[in-house]
This record gives C-alpha cells, sequence and structure tokens, in this order.
C-alpha cells in the first residue's frame, strides 16, 4: 500500500497502470488425517487464490464428512506448514518492469537487468522485521 521501492505508473499502448500490480496470489493449506489413536494415516493439500477461499476452504476441508469417511480419519490442518505466495509487477522509477514474488520463507526478484533494482529490494527487505 505504501509503495516501499518507489515504483511509478506508466503509459503503454494508451493505457495507464498502476505502478504496482498484484499478478497472482496463492495460498495452500496443509492437512494431516489421524485415525482414532491420532496417529498420522494420511496427508493433503489444498490451493486458493484468495484469503478467503483460504479461510473458508480450511473449514469446509475439516467439516468434510465424505473426505473424513474416505480417509478413515480426521482432517487436521497444519497452519506451520501452509504456503502462501504473491507476484507482483513492478515498474522501476528508472522505466523498468521487474517482477516481485514474496512467499512466506523466500523472497525473488525476476525480469530485470539493472542490478540496482535488486539492491533496492534487498535493502527494503532487510527493514521488514516477517521477511528477515
Amino acid at each position: 500500500m505504501s509503495n516501499p521501492l518507489g515504483c511509478t505508473s506508466y503509459l503503454t499502448a494508451r493505457k495507464n497502470y498502476r505502478p504496482i500490480l498484484k499478478v497472482r496470489e496463492q495460498y495452500t493449506a496443509k492437512f494431516a488425517y489421524l485415525n482414532a489413536d491420532k496417529k498420522r494415516i494420511g496427508t493433503g493439500l489444498d490451493m486458493y487464490d484468495s484469503v478467503e477461499g483460504y479461510q473458508t476452504g480450511i473449514a469446509a476441508v475439516i467439516s468434510n464428512v465424505a473426505n473424513s469417511m474416505s480417509h478413515r480419519g480426521t482432517a487436521r490442518h497444519l497452519p506451520d506448514a501452509d504456503l502462501f505466495s504473491v507476484t507482483l509487477k513492478c515498474h522501476d522509477a528508472g522505466g523498468e518492469l521487474y517482477y516481485l514474488s514474496i512467499g512466506r520463507n523466500r523472497i525473488t526478484v525476476s525480469s530485470y537487468n539493472d542490478d540496482a533494482i535488486r539492491k533496492k529490494v534487498e535493502a527494503w527487505a532487510d527493514t521488514v522485521p516477517a521477511l528477515v
């Protein structure tokens, strides 16, 4: 929301673009299926393209009786194993477009030529406690 990388809006083919565009987001919820003795007898994962889908999907998997019967166990959500990512398309003030992918455990900068972009992203990431 605050545009910490100083991205700028740009015009292409008579269309004005915002400085940062969300290209993709993905949320992966992981589950273990436990038998009556609390022993893991299976695993599963579901992928969602929104936070809302992720939240309601978890509830749906846990409450799905037919799914639990098929696994012969109870679904338990494993939030520490979940994965999250978003890919942003950024327009650098120097005119270059690049992609920034932020995941639960990594940041990737791609499609850039100017090394100053990578350095700017690294400097920003170092100021965000959750990313250090």
